[in-house]
């Protein structure tokens, strides 16, 4: 079993990833693999709903992030979302990269994501780490993506990486997060091996609220 691990920060190796690494270690301290995947810097444009996923399973604007992503997606059993806070609310670069990840799996029909356990790892200085929780977790909900929590709200804080390590509750949130993770994966894995199938999807049906 293998967790893929997203760093949404611009800083490659800033506050977001020593959280992410934490999470990684207790994970790998229960048997189960990771990988750590950088969105990067570079510019990550936004979701337009031209359905053209709906056809081809992947994203229409071709840009190296989101394809990639969705290229590795299928072989992990689980996932770990990092931010930082941005203006009170998750960084622009992950929401862009979310929206269309999880558009183009969700037209398409292909289920990369499907009942895969999902975390979110939030980093800031300061405020806004609630709510950006509450956003990221909004995702894996629509997503059918069990969430999985800590024993506090999956935060730490600090200015920089070294700040970040002094923050012994919040890394101490990381770590029985990804212990929680791995039990959860664990359990799945049990489950599937003793017969237990999931259950069956149902077409989707949408509506709105014009009558």
């Amino acid at each position: 079993m293998k967790v893929l691990l997203t760093n949404g920060s611009p800083h490659q190796k800033g506050c977001t990833y020593t959280a992410l690494c934490e999470v990684s270690q207790a994970l790998n301290d229960n048997g189960i693999d990771t990988d750590m995947f950088w969105i990067d810097n570079k510019s990550i444009r936004g979701c337009i709903g031209c359905h053209a996923c709906a056809k081809t399973g992947k994203c229409v604007f071709a840009d190296d992030t989101v394809d990639e992503f969705l290229n590795l997606a299928g072989d992990y059993d689980g996932f770990v979302f990092g931010t930082p806070v941005h203006w009170g609310g998750a960084c622009g670069a992950i929401t862009s990269f979310l929206d269309r990840v999880f558009y183009a799996d969700l037209n398409a029909g292909t289920n990369r994501f499907l009942l895969k356990p999902a975390a979110a790892v939030i980093s800031a200085r300061r405020a806004g780490t609630t709510a950006t929780w509450d956003q990221m977790n909004k995702y894996f909900g629509l997503m059918q993506m069990p969430i999985v929590t800590s024993r506090y709200w999956n935060m730490v804080h600090g200015a920089a990486p070294e700040q970040v390590k002094q923050d012994a509750e919040g890394l101490q949130t990381m770590r029985v997060l990804g212990n929680n993770m791995a039990y959860l994966l664990h359990c799945k894995d049990i489950a599937e091996k003793s017969g237990l199938t999931a259950p069956q999807q149902e077409p989707m049906i949408f509506t709105n609220f014009i009558r």
